[in-house]
């Protein structure tokens, strides 16, 4: 007897719907798989026959033989023990009806029991695109699906065999999620907040621009001067996580195995900060079968390299194209998968080995080639890629004595908010489809030359300091883009556009600000 039902499976951050060909005749005992499955699925063959015997039903003595279509795939994972249990009981008549509207997800234990898998919010989402109504999961991941909840979709948390079989017969019905636990859960609060920085005036100021035009930024000084302090504290002045942001970031952790039930969604912006002696693979991504690396963990958060020339010159060569790209695609043996990578890079640094070049209080122990050998670390293409570089020098007795905090998160993150959404507009009202997830460090050079057209005085800017500091068309496009965002940041409500210019035309001022956010050029390459 031949048998269908659904189940899905991952393909990088996202599912897709794969079908269980179920087909159950007289004959010896045998059990075959056939759709490029691999290891952990062909070992469903045990899973499924100790569980089944220990919640009651065994199966019977048949030559089963399972096809997972699509066929030219490569099945990974135990996510699909659930569904071929399923199609193997409907081949055997033990179970009634149409399934053709379910999708079953889970890995079955020899117990019986249904254990939680990795990605399951991809493939939910995977099996209700494909017009599945009822979803059944693992109940340890059950708020996690749930997160994908519409009126029409009803979502079931899978406990045992037993519970399955009892909803299927119509015996004990299962209850179905009755809602989003995104829209119940509290945004989490943190003890981090901008006011505990002392000091660093211009670093802050550095780091409120690049959070509102979404610009990398490098933070250089000597060590105790609040590099990696200022850098935690980024993301409690980034606009809030859209729900799609949620989505799009939790489906990555979920994918990776990094969700729990106690926090099935990401509601904070992520901030990574991987150690400088990871490997390429860890950072970008990679393995025999293709993970995720820091940079998609990154997602629409914050990448944070701190001792950033101690990174491995592979690693940091293998940033540049995720971060033009915003995505990163790893082709391994096993096949080719993407994941998006779009993230803030935040770089912290001493000015050289012993820390203390330039500093006014440390006396510096290196030779001047030592210098030069450790700054060189950096190579010019990746230093080309971040548009600020602050230098952040030690704090002075009275900064560190001042009782009086300093301007709060919460007020930075007014200002940020209503820069993006000023830039936002000016792409929305310029016919971009995508102006939700544009930022100004993404202009290219149609959207640079309608957006930060230069007057005759600001060119003659521009030119001397193309002249003295040797920079280069990267350079050039980067300074640019942080000139316009520290002219969204002065706009005031009722401005009328300057030459059709949403948020005016930038300035002078503008200009040299953002110039001197790039002085680290001079002074140390």
């Amino acid at each position: 007897m031949l048998s269908v039902t659904h189940t899905a499976a991952t393909l990088g951050a996202d599912g897709y719907e794969v079908s269980v060909e179920c087909l159950v005749k007289r004959g010896l005992p045998d059990f075959e798989i056939v759709g490029l499955p691999d290891a952990a699925v062909r070992e469903s063959e045990k899973r499924i026959f100790a569980g089944s015997e220990n919640s009651g039903l065994p199966l019977p003595p048949s030559e089963i033989s399972i096809n997972l279509a699509p066929a030219d795939l490569k099945k990974e994972g135990t996510a699909m023990d659930l569904a071929i249990l399923v199609a193997v009981y409907q081949g055997c008549g033990f179970l009634r009806g149409d399934l053709g509207d379910m999708c079953f997800l889970g890995e079955i234990s020899f117990s019986g029991e249904i254990r939680p898998v990795r990605g399951v919010l991809g493939m939910t989402i995977a099996a209700i695109n494909a017009g599945r109504h009822h979803i059944f999961v693992p109940a340890g991941n059950l708020r996690e699906a749930s997160v994908a909840y519409r009126e029409d979709v009803y979502i079931y948390g899978v406990p045992d065999i037993s519970s399955l079989l009892g909803h299927l017969n119509g015996r004990v019905p299962l209850e179905p999620a009755s809602c989003n636990p995104y829209e119940q859960l509290e945004h989490l609060r943190t003890a981090e907040d901008f006011s505990q920085v002392k000091g660093q005036f211009r670093a802050k100021r550095a780091m409120e621009t690049a959070a509102a035009g979404g610009h990398n930024i490098l933070l250089i000084g000597p060590p105790g001067s609040g590099k990696s302090m200022l850098a935690k504290r980024l993301p409690t002045i980034l606009p809030r996580m859209s729900y799609e942001e949620a989505l799009e970031a939790t489906k990555i952790y979920s994918c990776a195995g990094m969700l729990n039930e106690e926090i099935p969604f990401i509601l904070r912006r992520p901030f990574r900060s991987p150690h400088h002696s990871l490997s390429t693979a860890a950072l970008v991504g990679g393995g025999k079968v293709p993970s995720p690396g820091e940079i998609s963990l990154a997602h629409n958060g914050v990448l944070f390299l701190d001792e950033f020339p101690e990174f491995r010159k592979d690693s940091l060569e293998a940033l540049r194209q995720p971060i033009e790209d915003q995505v990163v695609t790893i082709t391994r043996a096993a096949g080719r998968v993407t994941y998006p990578s779009s993230f803030m890079l935040v770089c912290a640094m001493n000015p050289c080995r012993c820390g203390y070049y330039g500093s006014r209080n440390g006396t510096c122990t290196c030779k001047k080639e030592d210098i030069h050998k450790y700054l060189s670390k950096i190579s010019g293409p990746m230093l080309d890629r971040i548009d600020i570089q602050i230098e952040m020098p030690e704090l002075s007795f009275a900064e560190l004595a001042e009782m009086q905090p300093a301007e709060p998160s919460a007020a930075v993150r007014e200002r940020v908010e209503a820069a993006r959404e000023l830039s936002q507009r000016r792409f929305r009202e310029a016919g971009y489809k995508d102006y939700a997830v544009k930022n100004n460090a993404a202009m290219q050079t149609d959207e640079l030359r309608a957006f930060c057209a230069l007057d005759e005085d600001c060119q003659r800017v521009m030119e001397n300091v193309f002249a003295k500091i040797n920079l280069s068309a990267r350079a050039y496009d980067r300074i640019l883009r942080v000139a316009r965002t520290l002219r969204d940041l002065e706009y005031k409500p009722g401005e009328t556009p300057e030459d059709g210019v949403i948020g005016g035309r930038i300035q002078k001022h503008n200009l040299m600000e953002a110039v001197q956010m790039r002085a680290l050029d001079r002074k140390y390459w």
